[in-house]
């Protein structure tokens, strides 16, 4: 078994995790919609987005952005961290041209009575310093080096 890159007792409350800044083309919110199988063309088709809906270009969609998040955070834990809950509120649209910057910081962490650790924390993506989605998660970590969250199951996966 490979060594998790992250334990449970290497995370503490205010740990800031390492951002993530990432520069967005077109090609990301295009190849992020159809991987998602949205088809609604103010996701690829620049002159819908402008003259239909109002915006300034085409924009990425929700499930990509979600991809983005599960990224980010499995990024951090390495391959043993096991997602639990990904809530976000998106308070503006990300554009081509746009540099997405995540940043995120360790809210709580604990055990649970199965013995199965976790911490949560809040992520936001920014563009030039504007806030454009808040995200709140929960993630399974393993508590030592032998134990892996994703081999939990029945009554020893309560998330």
């Amino acid at each position: 078994m490979t060594t998790p890159t992250l334990l449970h007792g290497q995370v503490a409350v205010g740990d800031e995790l390492a951002e993530l800044a990432y520069p967005v083309t077109a090609t990301t919110i295009v190849l992020g919609a159809l991987a998602a199988r949205d088809w609604r063309p103010m996701h690829h088709d620049k002159d819908f987005a402008v003259n239909r809906n109002g915006t300034q270009d085409i924009f990425i969609n929700t499930p990509n952005l979600a991809a983005w998040f599960e990224r980010y955070l499995t990024d951090w834990t390495g391959p043993y961290g096991r997602l639990q809950r990904v809530t976000f509120r998106m308070l503006g649209s990300i554009f081509p041209g746009d540099t997405m910057v995540f940043r995120g910081a360790v809210t709580e962490v604990g055990v649970d009575a199965t013995g199965c650790a976790w911490a949560a924390l809040d992520i936001s993506v920014s563009v030039d310093g504007d806030t454009k989605t808040t995200c709140a998660a929960r993630v399974a970590l393993p508590v030592t080096a032998d134990d892996n969250p994703w081999d939990r199951r029945g009554d020893r996966w309560t998330p």
